[in-house]
């Protein structure tokens, strides 16, 4: 779905600015994104690339294809490229997702997420009680950080 449809009477500008600072603060460049994917089927394949190992590379190379490329993670054509760009099989990938073998896990996730109240997403969750929602600044993060490593509540 197109972003403007999504979100329309927004003007994402601000949005899009202080993403932008977030990632430039961690060395990330977010491009010029129209489109809003679906991205039910890359999570499906971010957990086949968990029981390989491969989590960790399938990660960044989604949300570099997602966020900096601008493409469409909710086509499985893109979705195999960043399968193969992993390490891995891309048929066996595709016939993993196909057969939705992991939408149980999804569902189990999503069961999860409504039982901590997961809101928006990044979710960071530090300590099993403090959560920080969203792009945030690196300040709100060592803030927290240190707050609790000097014990406060």
């Amino acid at each position: 779905m197109l972003l403007s449809e999504r979100f329309k009477g927004y003007d994402l500008s601000g949005f899009y600015d202080q993403l932008r600072a977030r990632g430039k603060e961690a060395g990330i460049v977010f491009g010029n994104r129209t489109l809003l994917s679906n991205s039910k089927l890359a999570l499906e394949a971010s957990e086949y690339a968990r029981d390989l190992g491969k989590y960790g590379d399938f990660h960044e190379n989604i949300f570099h294809a997602y966020f900096t490329e601008c493409l469409d993670i909710g086509n499985l054509e893109v979705i195999a490229a960043v399968t193969g760009e992993s390490g891995l099989d891309e048929a066996q990938m595709l016939s993993a997702v196909k057969d939705g073998h992991y939408v149980p896990r999804l569902i189990s996730a999503r069961k999860e997420g409504q039982l901590i109240n997961l809101t928006g997403v990044p979710t960071f969750i530090i300590e099993g009680k403090y959560k920080v929602v969203g792009a945030q600044p690196l300040e709100v993060f060592r803030d927290l950080l240190d707050k609790v490593k000097g014990g406060e509540s």
